[in-house]
């Protein structure tokens, strides 16, 4: 059946709210460029840029920045150096915590501090626990760990024995059209982000060409991946290097870049033996201002004994539109475009209403509309959950260097600016008299969890009158380009909640292995009745 078109969604009843934060100091907001964007384990969102002419702040040695931190608590925000261009990289969390950042672009004349990021591998270490790690540099050595082959572009996932899967990616940046600048391979890093020295042919990408950047990937629950370019979809066991399942293309327009929707993996629980259901949102059908975009969206079980396509749709088309996991089981999709694609100067028409959808109900009754923010959020844009369960928006430079004003007529074109402002979005589940009615005094009995089914106990203070509950283990991973590389959330397993209490002692029951949960940091949230505690880091091995 043919892609459906734009179906109109009620309002929300309860919308949700955005907001923009005020500047830091003058002329400061994000202090970088939020084209990568992560939640740290300090609670801190790192944004990671490419090497760019200008910015807000600068380096000790003169430089500007083009990473930086920048804490919710405060809104004060630090620089960050690092050593090789970022532009366009991959990344996700190792198993011992530290966020990385793989592939990049040559260096820039105008900074020779920055050197070739092609084969760069970038490290963070932040702590829940040391805070003298807050603000520190990214760590790199060039000469000693790089990947193998150069990638632009590419997609990192976690693999179950915390090893990393890195692929797609250009060799050069030059036209993915001709097939001697792509890299449709793949390559194993170390747990320790060390690569295994091969680049391994992934047919996959091979035959989407030139749609095959930035593919969206899912690890499954039998510890296969999910892996999505262009229309193409198939389950890839890692081990054997082979295909084990070819899935049923779906309709509509191209879904990856240079036409990036969304995907997300819907949330994983026990009720359904954490098999997993994905959901790919937006698109568009080629790379130019005057691109159409595709409203519609594909769900799946890849699983399941026959998969098929499930068709849904959007109020209007999107490209660039992004979707993050909410505690509660909802999805909020912000950000993107109504015409053009990714690339510079290539798209219009912001759409810049938030949608809530929630995966729960029957379909045609998934959507609901939330509220509309003021700021064009296109290409280079980022949204990610906090600790606190609101949604940072941040982002937008669809320009090759940062702009401060409109230039008309121009081709590309340069009719939106460089985004610094930072924006937070609200949900309904904190809204009006939920703000009032969040779990509090939350304590674990163990941070460093195991997901071998092992238990541990979550004592809370619940509000009055509270009716249910929800643990969610949360793991953000790396954002950039409205992929959410390695994003997951799971509701385990709970007893013992005491409906109508206020003090609450919880057993939780860890998912059953690693390919439910693989190694990192994730967040637990206490949800009663809908409405998220502040989150926690734990680390899960």
């Amino acid at each position: 059946q043919p892609a459906p078109g734009p179906k109109p969604a009620p309002a929300a009843a309860n919308p949700g709210s955005i907001k923009i934060l005020p500047s830091s100091k003058p002329n400061v907001q994000a202090g970088a460029q939020a084209m990568h964007a992560g939640l740290m384990p300090n609670g801190r969102v790192i944004f990671l840029d490419k090497v760019e002419n200008s910015g807000q702040l600068k380096l000790p040695d003169g430089q500007w920045a083009y990473s930086a931190e920048w804490d919710p608590a405060t809104n004060q925000v630090v620089p960050l150096q690092y050593k090789t261009n970022a532009f366009c990289s991959g990344g996700a969390f190792l198993a011992d915590g530290r966020w990385v950042s793989i592939g990049g672009n040559a260096p820039l004349d105008f900074d020779k501090t920055v050197g070739d990021g092609f084969r760069g591998v970038r490290f963070l270490k932040r702590s829940a626990t040391d805070a003298s790690l807050n603000g520190q540099n990214w760590v790199e050595d060039p000469q000693n760990i790089q990947i193998n082959s150069n990638r632009w572009y590419a997609t990192v996932q976690t693999l179950p024995d915390a090893r990393l899967f890195v692929a797609s990616g250009s060799l050069n940046g030059q036209t993915p059209t001709n097939n001697s600048n792509n890299n449709p391979t793949y390559e194993i890093l170390s747990p320790t982000g060390i690569t295994e020295g091969k680049s391994i042919n992934l047919p996959i990408l091979q035959n989407n060409q030139p749609v095959y950047m930035y593919p969206f990937i899912h690890l499954l629950n039998n510890g296969d991946l999910f892996i999505f370019v262009s229309k193409s979809s198939e389950t890839f066991n890692v081990g054997t290097g082979k295909t084990v399942k070819a899935l049923p293309d779906l309709p509509g327009d191209y879904r990856t870049y240079p036409n990036t929707g969304g995907s997300v993996l819907l949330p994983l629980s026990s009720a359904n033996g954490w098999a997993p259901d994905i959901i790919i949102c937006g698109g568009g059908a080629y790379q130019d201002i005057t691109s159409p975009t595709d409203p519609s969206c594909g769900r799946i079980q890849p699983l399941a004994t026959t998969p098929k396509w499930e068709l849904d749709a959007m109020p209007e088309g999107r490209g660039m539109v992004e979707g993050t996991l909410l505690p509660d089981g909802t999805i909020v999709w912000v950000n993107g475009c109504n015409t053009g694609a990714q690339g510079f100067g290539l798209a219009k028409n912001p759409t810049y209403e938030v949608l809530l959808y929630d995966p729960t109900k029957a379909l045609g009754q998934r959507w609901s509309t939330g509220p509309k923010s003021t700021i064009a959020r296109l290409y280079h844009s980022a949204a990610l959950l906090l600790l606190d369960g609101t949604l940072l928006i941040a982002g937008s430079n669809p320009v090759e260097q940062p702009l401060s004003k409109p230039v008309p007529n121009q081709v590309p074109s340069e009719d939106y600016v460089t985004e610094w402002r930072l924006e937070i979005y609200t949900p309904p589940y904190l809204s009006g008299a939920n703000a009032n009615k969040r779990p509090t005094n939350v304590a674990l009995s163990s941070k460093a969890l195991t997901a071998n089914g092992q238990k541990f106990t979550v004592k809370f203070t619940a509000p009055a009158g509270a009716k249910a509950c929800k643990v969610a283990l949360y793991h953000g991973g790396f954002v950039t380009h409205s992929v959410h590389m390695n994003h997951r959330m799971l509701f385990l397993d709970n007893t013992g909640f005491n409906a109508g209490a206020t003090a609450q002692s919880l057993t939780v029951t860890m998912p059953p292995n690693k390919n439910v949960a693989q190694p990192g940091p994730y967040v637990v949230y206490v949800t009663v009745d809908g409405v998220p505690a502040i989150g926690q880091f734990v680390m899960v091995s």
